[in-house]
């Protein structure tokens, strides 16, 4: 194939390949199109209940250390989280929950009772999602559905720090 054919495939092809996968949408298809697609096309992770609020306060909960021990992971971890509420309102799903880390340090047992250990740090454990991000198109009148990544707390470990 010569120069002259590569060029008017990248020309006139490809934008008519591109224009078709971002397909536009007027307020009524957006939503259906929107679950359509994350069903189809981007595997969901299952969600974590939604039970706690955004702003909520919240501390290292080393009261949780005593016996009997919660049946939760997230409340017997050494690095315990808890899982907050975001709202994204030009993402498909526009709301999701994340893991936040409860303490700095790691949950450490001393004669029966937990301390929080600051030679230890507790950090999320990340996860990437697709979510769609609703954008408008040309005609400033119908939107188009682009996938982007999303980095997703899903759970918090506890490590090392990093030296210096």
């Amino acid at each position: 194939m010569d120069l002259k054919k590569v060029l008017i495939f990248v020309l006139f092809i490809v934008p008519m390949w591109s224009s078709k996968m971002f397909r536009c949408y007027n307020d009524k298809e957006l939503q259906a199109a929107a679950h359509r697609k994350l069903r189809t096309h981007y595997l969901q992770p299952t969600e974590a209940p939604r039970t706690t609020a955004h702003s909520s306060s919240y501390s290292c909960p080393l009261d949780l250390y005593k016996t009997p021990l919660p049946e939760e992971q997230r409340e017997r971890s050494l690095s315990p989280w808890r899982f907050v509420t975001h709202m994204k309102e030009d993402h498909f799903p526009s709301t999701y929950v994340a893991a936040q880390c409860l303490c700095s340090g790691c949950i450490q047992l001393k004669n029966g009772k937990g301390i929080e250990d600051y030679d230890y740090n507790s950090v999320p454990i990340v996860q990437n999602r697709v979510f769609l991000k609703k954008e408008l198109c040309d005609d400033k009148k119908t939107y188009r559905l682009r996938p982007v990544n999303v980095e997703v707390a899903v759970g918090c470990t506890c490590v090392r720090p990093q030296s210096s």
